[in-house]
């Protein structure tokens, strides 16, 4: 988890310069519009907890591990700026549902249940 603190702290001053995530940014955010993404880490209890709570709510999701995939990871990043959400403290996962960002910052059980809403 130290390890992707690190790393998203890197690629969110990285990838503030990049052209092609300007880019990308519009046509992903519409595709995505209306599915359930979750963007985490496999070594997260929360991010765990969090796929195995919507699975047995029969929840449809896609799951991205932004560990092992630096392309959701930059997703996850411009998408938490555009939010306005701040990088620096991020806590997994991270939940775009609607078009809506939001991170597991609030007790655990209300952020499970925001995402039901």
């Amino acid at each position: 988890m130290k390890q992707l603190l690190i790393t998203v702290y890197c690629l969110s001053f990285v990838a503030m310069s990049s052209i092609q995530i300007s880019s990308w940014g519009e046509e992903q955010s519409r595709e995505n519009a209306e599915t359930i993404i979750v963007y985490g880490s496999d070594t997260c209890h929360f991010c765990v907890d969090t796929k195995q709570f919507l699975k047995d709510k029969k929840v449809t999701f896609v799951y991205y591990d932004v560990d092992v995939n630096e392309e959701k990871l930059k997703e996850m990043l411009f998408k938490l700026r555009k939010a306005k959400i701040a990088t620096s403290s991020l806590s997994l996962p991270v939940i775009d549902k609607d078009g809506e960002i939001f991170t597991n910052s609030e007790p655990f059980e209300e952020f499970l249940n925001k995402i039901l809403e």
